[in-house]
This record gives structure tokens, C-alpha cells and sequence, in this order.
């Protein structure tokens, strides 16, 4: 049980790591737009690159946090329900919904691995006027769902080790 332990406390400090870092994009995100709006509404000069930018930014923010909030669990329940079930009946059901939960992250990785690796080929670009590459951004995919799928092993097995004993594992 210490190995298993530590090998969950591995993956959560890799969904903490990763979404701590992640969080640092809305900040540049914030830089940018408002280094856009007093550009365009006070020098009357807007960038042709900026609006991009920050979809991009947002983008990568979006999607390689799920792991962080997969972590802490802040993604939506039906609380109507879950909520008045105990811990034990909680976990039971977290472990027959994660199926759904695996079969999504695989499909996930696997195609978005395709995805990104066909516009990695390609050098996939917008095709705007300012035409930035759009592979870095297709590539944050099967890296969120690989961290994602981690951090939804590791509560798995949390959720298992909670429906057989009835106690968290510590």
C-alpha cells in the first residue's frame, strides 16, 4: 500500500505541477489583451496577431487544466444525487461511470494524436492573415488527455480502494 501510495502521490504532484504552470497562461493572456486595448483604443493602432494569440492561449489553458481540476475535483456532479450518497456509494458510482471517463480519454489521445501529429507534418498553419503555426496548439491534446488519463487512474484507484474498505487511502 506505500508503493501504491506513492505512486498516486506522484500523479498528483504531475496534475499540480502541470496546472500550476498551465495558470501562468492566463496571465500572459492578460499582458496581451491589454497590451491590445490600448493599442486599439488609444493609439488607434491595433496588431493584426494579438486576438489569435490570445485564443491560442486559451485554448492550451482550457484544455491542460482538465487534469488539475480532475485533481481537485472541481468538474460538475449531479449533486442532487451524488451528494446525498456516502462516501462508500460515491465511489461506487464514480467507478461504474469511469468507464465512459476512460473510453473518452483514449479516444481523446488516440485521435488527437493523429490530429497533432498530422498538423505537425503539415505545419499546419491558420491561414489569417498573420498565419502563426497552429501544431503547438494541437499538440497540448494528447498531452492534456495523457495527463488527464493519469489523474483519472489515480482516481480510480482511490474510488476502488474506497468501495472495497470504505476509508480513503492516506
Amino acid at each position: 500500500m506505500q508503493k501504491l501510495s506513492f505512486f498516486l502521490h506522484v500523479i498528483d504532484n504531475i496534475s499540480d505541477w502541470s496546472g500550476k504552470l498551465v495558470s501562468f497562461l492566463i496571465v500572459f493572456m492578460i499582458g496581451l489583451i491589454s497590451y491590445e486595448v490600448v493599442l486599439r483604443y488609444i493609439f488607434n493602432a491595433p496588431t493584426i496577431w494579438s486576438h489569435e494569440t490570445s485564443l491560442f492561449l486559451y485554448g492550451a489553458y482550457a484544455i491542460l487544466a482538465g487534469a488539475y481540476t480532475l485533481r481537485h475535483r472541481w468538474h460538475v456532479n449531479m449533486d442532487i444525487v451524488y451528494a446525498r450518497l456516502s462516501q462508500r456509494q460515491r465511489a461506487i458510482v464514480d467507478l461504474l461511470t469511469s468507464a465512459l471517463f476512460f473510453v473518452f480519454c483514449i479516444v481523446l489521445l488516440w485521435h488527437g494524436g493523429q490530429f497533432a501529429l498530422r498538423s505537425l507534418q503539415l505545419l499546419e498553419t491558420t491561414t489569417t492573415p498573420w498565419d502563426p503555426p497552429l501544431y503547438p496548439l494541437k499538440l497540448t491534446i494528447p498531452v492534456a488527455a495523457f495527463l488527464l488519463l493519469l489523474q483519472g487512474l489515480a482516481k480510480f484507484i482511490r474510488d476502488l480502494i474506497i468501495a472495497i474498505t470504505g476509508k480513503e487511502l492516506l
